[in-house]
C-alpha cells in the first residue's frame, strides 16, 4: 500500500545534492545510510531536512564507513523497504565486496546506490567512473545532466531496481552534485511496508553452486533491461534530430549539457543522442543512430564507458583514439576547443569564456590549513621532534602536511597505518632504527583504521601513530562521528570515545596531548618513540586533541593569544614557509613579516616558529 501525502507544490533553488535528496524522499524512501566524501556530502543532510520538515519516519545513519552504509541499506531493502546509500567514487572502492554479491543475489524493495564522481580530480585520490564500476558489477547505470534530472532518475531508479529486483547506480558527476536549479517540490510517496525478511538461503546465503545460478539469472536480467532502456526514449533523447548535419555527437552526464549549451551559443544544429543509460547501453539505439552520420563525436568523462560498448568503432571518435583527452574533466572550454576542431568550426574556438579564463591568475595559492587549525601544531611538533622520519598519512584535511613536510605517503582511507605497518616491518629486517611516524584523523581511523591497527599490534610492528582529533569530520562538511555520538539527524547516540577503541585494539602505550602546546607534544613524540624501540615496547599511539577552530570558534575567542612581529624579525621567512599558517604575510617590502587581521584567529601557536623570538604577544 502507498499513501501519498498531499502538499502544496512550490519551487526552491537547490544544490544538486539537496535535489537528489528531494528525490529520495518524494520518491518513498525508507532507509538512507551514507559515509561522507566530497562531492556526495551534502545528500544525506538533505534527506535529513525534508525528514524533519515533513515529519517523516525516515531512518537516517552516518555510518562508519561506506561498506556499512551500503550493507545496511541492502538489508533493509532485502526486507522489503525502500532503501538508498550514498558515497563519492572512492568509497565504492570500500563497499565493492558486497556491491558484487548484491548484484548476484538481488533485492527485494528498491536499492539506490548514489555515487558522485569527481572528474578533474577536484577533491579525490583518483578521479575513477563510477560508470565502469557499474560495468565491472553489472549493475545498472543511471548517468543525470542536471540536479533536476538527477532528481527524476531517482525515482526511476527505483522503479528499474523493484521490476528486474537489482541494485541500481545512480551517478551524479561533481558538477550535477555542487550545481544549482529551481527545484518543484512534488508528492511524497509514504510507503506501507513492514520490515519483512524471507528466507531464502540460496539467495541471500548462496554458496558458489547457487551463485552460479544467480549469475545466468542476473545476465537475464540484463538482457531485459537493455531491451528496456532501447525503448526508455527520455532517458535517451535526441536533440536536433530534424538536421541534415554529416557529423553527429553522442553524450552522456554533465559533458551533454556543457555541449548542447555550446551548440545552442552557436547556433549549430547538429544531432545529438543523449545517453541516459550509460550501463546496459541501449546498443540498437545506439548504432542506428551512428549509422545516420559520416563521423559521431563521443563525449563522456571520465573514462570511455560508452565507446567501449559500441561494437563498429569506424566511424567514431572519443577517447579512445586520442580525440578527446584522457585524463582531467571535460570543462566548458575543452568541450568547446574539441567541437570546434571537429566541426572544423575555427573562428568559434575562441570564445568569450576562453578569454576569461585566459586573463585569470593561473598561479593561484596552493591550498593550506586553516588559521588556527590544530594538525597544523601537530604537524610542527613532529617534524621538529623527527625531522628526518617517514611520515605516512591519510585522507581528509590534514593531507595538507604535504605542505609542511610531514606527509610522505597518502593512498587510502586507512593507509597511514598500514603503510606505517609495512614500513615499519621493512626497516626492521635490516636492524635498522628508522622512526616512522604515522598520522590519521579521527573520522578516518573509525572509518578504515581499527583493522589495520589490530593488525599491527598483533604482528608487534613499532611505529608511531598520531590520531588528529579535531572532533568532527571537517573536510566534508562537519558531520559528526562515533567519538561524539551525534547522529546524522542530530539525536544523541551512544559516544564511542577514541581512546576506548584504541585500548580495545591492544595498545599499551596511550596518551592524550593538546597539539597547542608545541614543546609539549615535541616531548611526548620523542618518548613515544622511545617506547617502540624498547624491547617491551609496541606500537605507540599519541591523540592529538583539539577541536577544529571553524566549527568551534568560541574556544579561541574565550582565549585569544593576539600577537605582534616585532624588529627582531629578519625576514628569514622560516614562520612563511615551514609554519606556512595564511594569516602570516611578507609584507609590502618582501623583507619582513606582518599578520593578516582579517583571517588571524588569535590562536598564538605561531610564536613557536620563530628562531628570534619575534613574534610575541601583543601588549
Amino acid at each position: 500500500m502507498e499513501e501519498v501525502v498531499e502538499k502544496k507544490n512550490r519551487t526552491e533553488i537547490l544544490l544538486g545534492n539537496v535535489a537528489i535528496a528531494r528525490g529520495l524522499v518524494e520518491a518513498g524512501t525508507q532507509v538512507a545510510a551514507s559515509y561522507p566524501g566530497t562531492p556526495s556530502s551534502e545528500i544525506l543532510p538533505g534527506v535529513v531536512r525534508f525528514k524533519k520538515e515533513e515529519n517523516l519516519p525516515i531512518y537516517t545513519e552516518w555510518s562508519a564507513n561506506e561498506k556499512i552504509a551500503f550493507e545496511t541499506a541492502l538489508a533493509a531493502s532485502w526486507c522489503g523497504k525502500r532503501a538508498a546509500c550514498s558515497m563519492k567514487m572512492v568509497g565504492l572502492n570500500v563497499a565493492a565486496d558486497p556491491l558484487m554479491s548484491a548484484a548476484y543475489t538481488g533485492v527485494k524493495g528498491g536499492f539506490l546506490i548514489i555515487v558522485a564522481d569527481d572528474p578533474g580530480p577536484h577533491s579525490s585520490q583518483t578521479e575513477q567512473d563510477t560508470r565502469m564500476f557499474a560495468h565491472f558489477a553489472k549493475v545498472p547505470c543511471l548517468d543525470p545532466a542536471d540536479p533536476e534530472e538527477a532528481r527524476q532518475m531517482v525515482n526511476i531508479g527505483y522503479e528499474l531496481s523493484e521490476e528486474f529486483r537489482v541494485p541500481v547506480i545512480l551517478r551524479p558527476a561533481i558538477r550535477v552534485c555542487h550545481a544549482k536549479q529551481p527545484i518543484e517540490f512534488l508528492e511524497i510517496k509514504q510507503l506501507d511496508r513492514p520490515a519483512e525478511f524471507e528466507k531464502e538461503t540460496s539467495r541471500w546465503a548462496a554458496t558458489p553452486k547457487f551463485r552460479l545460478a544467480l549469475h545466468h539469472e542476473l545476465n537475464e536480467k540484463l538482457t531485459k533491461i537493455k531491451d528496456k532502456f532501447e525503448s526508455l526514449t527520455e532517458l535517451n533523447p535526441i536533440y536536433f534530430e530534424d538536421s541534415k548535419s554529416e557529423l553527429g555527437i553522442i553524450a552522456s552526464g554533465v559533458p551533454f549539457a556543457n555541449a548542447l549549451d555550446i551548440l545552442k551559443s552557436w547556433g549549430v544544429e547538429m544531432p545529438v543522442l543523449k545517453i541516459g543509460t550509460p550501463y546496459p547501453l541501449p546498443e540498437k539505439r545506439v548504432a542506428e543512430f551512428i549509422k545516420r552520420f559520416r563521423k559521431v563525436l563521443i563525449l563522456e568523462e571520465t573514462d570511455y564507458t560508452i565507446e567501449m560498448q559500441i561494437r563498429d568503432k569506424s566511424s567514431i571518435t572519443g577517447r579512445m583514439d586520442g580525440f578527446v583527452p584522457q585524463a582531467g574533466e571535460l570543462v566548458p572550454e575543452v568541450i568547446a576547443s574539441m567541437l570546434a576542431r571537429f566541426l572544423d568550426y575555427q573562428e568559434n574556438e575562441d570564445t568569450a569564456l576562453t578569454q576569461v579564463i585566459a586573463q585569470i591568475d593561473k598561479q593561484p595559492r596552493r591550498p593550506t590549513l586553516c588559521p588556527g587549525c590544530p594538525h597544523r601544531a601537530s604537524f610542527y611538533a613532529i617534524k621538529r621532534a623527527f625531522p628526518k622520519a617517514i611520515f605516512p598519512s591519510d585522507i581528509g584535511c590534514y593531507t595538507l602536511g604535504t605542505n609542511l613536510d610531514a606527509v610522505d605517503t597518502c593512498v587510502d582511507m586507512g593507509g597511514a597505518i598500514t603503510i606505517a605497518h609495512g614500513l615499519a616491518v621493512a626497516y626492521a629486517q635490516n636492524e635498522k632504527k628508522q622512526p616512522v611516524i604515522a598520522t590519521i584523523g579521527d573520522s578516518t581511523f573509525y572509518h578504515a583504521g581499527i583493522p589495520p591497527l589490530l593488525n599491527s599490534v598483533y604482528n608487534d610492528a613499532r611505529y608511531v601513530l598520531v590520531i588528529l582529533d579535531n572532533e568532527i569530520t571537517a573536510m566534508t562538511g562537519f558531520q559528526p562521528t562515533p567519538g561524539s555520538g551525534v547522529l546524522a539527524d542530530g539525536a544523541q547516540g551512544r559516544q564511542i570515545p577514541l581512546e576506548n577503541v584504541v585500548r580495545g585494539c591492544g595498545v599499551e602505550y596511550l596518551k592524550i596531548i593538546n597539539p597547542y602546546n608545541v614543546e609539549e607534544m615535541i616531548k611526548e613524540t620523542r618518548e613515544a618513540v622511545a617506547y617502540t624501540r624498547r624491547e617491551d615496547g609496541g606500537v605507540a599511539v599519541l591523540i592529538s586533541r583539539f577541536p577544529c577552530v571553524l566549527r568551534e570558534p568560541s574556544i579561541l575567542k574565550d582565549n585569544p593569544v593576539r600577537v605582534t612581529i616585532t624588529d627582531e624579525c629578519n625576514g628569514c621567512m622560516l614562520c612563511v614557509d615551514r609554519f606556512e599558517c595564511p594569516a602570516i604575510l611578507k609584507d609590502d617590502t618582501g623583507e619582513k613579516v606582518v599578520i593578516d587581521r582579517k583571517i588571524c584567529v588569535d590562536c598564538g601557536v605561531c610564536m613557536v616558529s620563530c628562531y628570534r623570538n619575534a613574534i610575541v604577544p601583543a601588549k
